[in-house]
């Protein structure tokens, strides 16, 4: 597995694969061919059908439009073979011969691949040798140590201040969304429940004002990230509040001290990359299970570690935060990453304290591991027809459409 750097990542939403990855890829070409006199974008599949609400075009137009005039091109029907979030750039000169061509495909979480045909850069160096949860769980129970050691074990030193610069990114963005009022970009005009949450909290026992907290601090970071703030990939954009959430709420509300967060973060990492290693943390690929399935399962895992769980503990919280979001659907409204995204983060942070709740009153034995559930995702990620993953055609994204379509009717 590649290094946590790789899968926390700081930046701006709305999307981690249709906005930072595509905008990254814009990057590179444009590093290549600085003196181009006109550029082609074709955007393919997912990338395709819920780009313009994912701000696809923005992000592109912003690194390459300053460099020479660009065509941008959507092809929704047409996938390619690798991934479903395809597309191809192209340099012309003053001629307008073609100088060179370049097909990548934003694979989630950011990341960028060239697929089969690595040519401008190659897959990062293996940070960690062991891929699944079952051999690592083995390495803790064998060395009595946790899973945040076997980071520190794998990790270069600089791993503790880089994880300390995400929960820092992760702690503002909690905050800055509390005090943003107003209503989110786009068709839907979605006022920001964040804020009225986090007020009407106070006001509950303290039994209910845990779960009222919970829910917004998880909304204010999905709102940050819905109107394109700054926020940290956990795995994704669109299921970026998770983590942070429950971080914050057990940082606060149970006075966990920094380091100690940090330990959660690694530990919620490691799980996150098993996932990425071994299926997949893109809407596009597997539905929002990949997404926000995956942050529920690192939340739980973290909040596991945090009240002492041991390494079989906190694997079958991991386990259920993953498992009981199997079969989850990515259907965007109008292709934003709004309804039902933002909501989901709020229910799964919940979801995810309630894991730890479960997992910490067994004894850790249990029949499914995580790493089964992780297959499971995938081929049932695989399974679901394209309509449910990340294009808009089906499920919510749907119905909607329909409704606004009897309205304009009557």
């Amino acid at each position: 597995m590649k290094s946590l750097r790789e899968l926390y990542r700081i930046g701006k939403g709305p999307s981690s694969s249709h906005t930072m990855g595509p905008q990254k890829a814009a990057q590179i070409f444009a590093s290549h061919h600085g003196n181009a006199h006109s550029f082609e974008v074709t955007l393919y599949g997912s990338l395709a059908a819920t780009g313009r609400g994912h701000m696809t075009d923005v992000a592109i137009k912003e690194v390459l439009e300053p460099i020479a005039p660009l065509q941008l091109e959507w092809q929704p029907q047409v996938f390619l073979p690798f991934h479903p979030n395809g597309m191809k750039f192209v340099a012309r000169d003053a001629n307008n011969n073609i100088i060179d061509e370049w097909i990548c495909y934003s694979v989630g979480g950011g990341a960028l691949s060239e697929g089969e045909h690595p040519r401008w850069f190659a897959d990062q160096s293996e940070v960690y040798e062991l891929n699944t949860m079952a051999e690592i769980q083995q390495w803790c129970e064998k060395s009595g140590r946790n899973y945040w050691e076997y980071v520190g074990e794998c990790e270069d030193e600089g791993i503790w201040d880089y994880l300390a610069e995400v929960w820092k990114a992760m702690q503002e963005s909690v905050e800055r969304g509390i005090d943003h009022e107003g209503v989110l970009p786009g068709p839907l005009h979605l006022p920001r429940k964040g804020p009225t949450y986090y007020v009407k909290a106070s006001g509950y026992k303290q039994s209910l004002q845990t779960r009222a907290l919970v829910y917004a601090y998880a909304l204010s970071v999905s709102e940050e990230n819905a109107s394109g703030g700054t926020i940290v990939t956990a795995p994704t954009c669109g299921s970026c509040g998770v983590l942070p959430a429950v971080l914050y709420h057990l940082s606060r509300g149970h006075k966990f001290s920094d380091i100690r967060i940090l330990h959660a973060l690694a530990t919620a990492g490691i799980f996150g990359n098993v996932v990425k290693r071994n299926a997949s943390i893109s809407g596009a690929d597997v539905g929002c299970q990949g997404e926000v399935g995956v942050a529920c399962a690192m939340a739980s895992a973290a909040a596991c570690q945090l009240f002492g769980g041991s390494p079989s503990q906190v694997e079958y919280a991991a386990e259920m935060g993953l498992e009981h979001h199997l079969g989850m659907t990515c259907d965007p409204v109008c292709g934003l990453v709004q309804i039902p995204c933002i909501e989901r983060n709020a229910f799964a942070a919940t979801r995810a304290l309630d894991a730890n709740l479960y997992a910490a009153l067994s004894d850790g034995s249990h029949r499914v591991s995580f790493d089964r559930v992780v297959k499971v995702m995938k081929q049932t990620g695989h399974d679901l027809p394209s309509l449910y993953k990340e294009t808009s055609e089906g499920g919510l994204a749907r119905a909607y459409q329909q409704h606004l379509d009897k309205k304009k009717q009557q």
